[in-house]
C-alpha cells in the first residue's frame, strides 16, 4: 500500500470536498475494502458496519500495536470518520452506493478509543515482499 498513490487528479478532487484527511487513510479504506472482499465467500456490496470493522481488523494485521497512532496520525479518531472518507469516495466517483446508504451506517460501529485495546497482538515476523529469491520459504533476507 505505501507504494500506491491517488493520481493528483483524484486527489484534488478529494482535497476539494475534504481535506481533514491524509491521502493514505483514502488508500486504506479501499485497501480496508478489498480485505474484506477477501474474506468473504463472493463479491458483494457491504455495509458500513462491516467495513468499519474490517478496516479496524486490517489496521490491525497491517500495523500491529500501533494501528490507533497510525489511523489518528492519518485523522481516523471515529468509526464516522470511516464513513466520511468512503462518502468522499463515492463523491469522485471511485465508490458506489446502494439506495438507503448513510455515512451515520458507519457511526457507533465501535468505540475507537478502545477498540484496539481488548486483543493480543502475536507477532508473524516477516511477510516477503514479493521479490525474493525462490527456495527455501522459511529463509528471509533483510536488507
Amino acid at each position: 500500500m505505501t507504494q500506491i498513490r491517488l493520481a493528483d487528479d483524484v486527489l484534488g478532487r478529494i482535497r476539494a470536498r475534504e481535506a481533514r484527511y491524509d491521502e493514505r487513510a483514502y488508500l486504506f479504506v479501499l485497501a480496508s475494502i478489498e480485505f474484506l472482499q477477501a474474506r468473504l465467500p463472493s463479491r458483494r456490496h457491504v455495509t458500513g458496519q462491516e467495513l468499519a470493522h474490517a478496516l479496524r481488523d486490517y489496521a490491525r494485521r497491517e500495523f500491529g500495536l500501533l494501528a490507533p497512532a497510525v489511523l489518528r496520525h492519518w485523522g481516523i479518531t471515529e468509526t464516522l470518520d470511516i464513513g466520511r472518507i468512503v462518502f468522499t469516495l463515492v463523491d469522485v466517483g471511485l465508490l458506489i452506493t446502494q439506495p438507503g446508504d448513510s455515512i451515520e451506517d458507519f457511526a457507533g460501529a465501535y468505540d475507537f478509543a478502545s477498540a484496539f485495546d481488548d486483543w493480543s497482538y502475536v507477532w508473524e515476523g516477516l511477510r516477503p515482499t514479493g521479490g525474493g529469491q525462490r527456495g527455501d520459504a522459511r529463509r528471509r533476507e533483510v536488507q
